[in-house]
Order: C-alpha cells, then structure tokens, then sequence
C-alpha cells in the first residue's frame, strides 16, 4: 500500500614534509620558519575545513584529504589526536604561520588547524530513502528554500544529525552550498548528514510526494507544529532568512505548520525554526 494512504490530519494544508613521531609532537606543532606571504589564495581546487572539530570528524570520515595544516606551535590534547589520525592516514602535515591559516581561511576562526580535501560530495535522493530503509525508519528530511547564510546551514546540519534526520535538500542556485565554513559551524555533522543539492525544489518535491513523502511547509498562517501527525514519512520546508518558503512550495505542501510565539517578532532565525521543527519529529516519533 502506497505509504501517502496513511492519512494524517488533513486540517493542515607537503610543502615541508616531515615523518610525525608521537614522541616528536607530544600533542604540539613543531615550530618553522614563517613562508612568505602570497598575495593569492593557493589550492584554489581544494574545499578547506577548519576547527579542531570539524577537522577531527574530517579524519575520521572517509572524505579524501589531501593535506593538514597546521600553525606552528600549536598544542593541546585535541591537536595531538589529530595528528594521530593524520599519521594513521599517512596524510601530508605542513606547519604554517598562523597569517598563512588566516588567508586559508578568509579570516576564518580556525582554531589553528585546517585541513585541505577534495570537493564536498552531495548525495542522490535514493541515497536519503536508503538511510532511513537501513535504519527501519519512515523518511524525515528537511528541505531549505534558499538558505544563504552558510552558519544557518551548519547549525542545521547539527541539528538534523542530533535529531535523527534522514538527509537535508537544498536547491543549487541562491543558496549557500557546502562549504568550510558551514562544516565548521556544524562541528563535523557536514560528514554523517547527507545533502542532496537540486535544480528544481518543486520538481523534487513532487517526486517526494510520488515516493509517498508528506511535504510540510513552515508558515505564520499554518496550525501548530505541535499538532501534526509526524509518525509517517514527511519532509519539512524551511524558507529564507528573509522571505520565508516561496509562495510555490508553500502551495506544493499538504500542509503549513507554524510555530507559536508570543513576542513581538513574528519570525525566527531559520537555523532556530528547523530545530525545533527535527526535534518535534523526533519527540513525537519517540516519546508518543
């Protein structure tokens, strides 16, 4: 039986290589010379991670690296474990001034640490059903319409991995993609939570629609989020920081949902709204 029948309330519409020893770092970044200063930002084919985080949850992942960088005189228990890994993986350490991360990274906190990898991969909406199937889970997904701040992007990417999200759908123009910056911000979540970047959000949606995914829509005008039936496969729009979900999608939906609030602002950051909204599902899905 198509899973769409199973109604819910429809009130809701190495430069410098050198081999690292544990006994030669002893949790701390050998000092260099400083190299000079480049006016042009090198390995331009290369995504950058930064943060001792991220970078952590880099090495451990399976994403193809291709050099740690590292500020000379570095320390700490966490630059020793990465260093560790970095080892393990037989990746290329280069010790670099601290101005050299700062150009890296465009001014980036980066904590002293960042590694150079190959581009961010996306994943396949048949690669989103498959999680849940192996998990034995409805779908959950949460799509982004137009979400430009590449810290919003991270912070829902740590939500979705805390909360159980099956994958995250995000449209490829006016938009922010993957970046350093949103692995950062999601503390490493960017390697466990797959994100599929399409052309067409209403066109995937339809397509979700087919495969029996109910589609909600965030929405002042929406009922409670509170009140709606979460124990089926749904997907859940969250709309620009600014604009909130088009006017399309929103009429794409089966639903509109909306989150009560008593002040006087009428909207939340967006990172904010899909928080709450993964945590309702997860609730409901788990303590109901």
């Amino acid at each position: 039986m198509n899973q769409r029948n199973r109604k819910p309330n429809r009130d809701t519409k190495r430069d410098n290589k050198r081999d690292f020893r544990k006994d030669d770092y002893k949790g701390r970044a050998p000092k260099r010379k400083p190299e000079p200063e480049t006016n042009n930002r090198p390995e331009q084919q290369d995504d950058f991670v930064i943060g001792k985080h991220a970078v952590y949850e880099t090495l451990q992942s399976e994403r193809d690296i291709n050099k740690l960088f590292l500020q000379e005189g570095i320390g700490g228990e966490k630059i020793g474990e990465i260093l560790e890994l970095a080892k393990e993986r037989q990746i290329q350490i280069t010790i670099v001034p601290k101005t050299k991360l700062d150009l890296l990274s465009d001014n980036g906190v980066h904590q002293g640490v960042m590694l150079a990898t190959a581009a961010f991969q996306y994943a396949t909406l048949d690669d989103l059903f498959a999680v849940a199937k192996e998990k034995g889970e409805d779908p959950f997904f949460v799509i982004l319409d137009g979400i430009e701040d590449p810290h919003n992007l991270g912070s829902v990417l740590r939500t979705a991995d805390a909360s159980g999200v099956h994958g995250v759908i995000i449209p490829k123009r006016r938009a922010v993609g993957l970046t350093g910056t949103v692995a950062k911000t999601s503390t490493g979540a960017i390697e466990h939570v797959p994100v599929v970047r399409v052309t067409n959000l209403a066109r995937t949606i339809e397509e979700l629609k087919e495969r029996g995914v109910w589609i909600y829509a965030t929405d002042m005008k929406g009922q409670s989020y509170e009140k709606w039936d979460a124990n089926l496969p749904v997907a859940v729009i969250i709309g620009n920081e600014g604009k909130g979900v088009s006017r399309l999608l929103k009429d794409s939906a089966d639903g509109l949902l909306t989150i009560p609030m008593k002040g006087h602002v009428q909207s939340l950051n967006a990172s904010v709204a899909a928080g709450l909204m993964m945590y309702e599902v997860y609730r409901k899905r788990n303590f109901e």
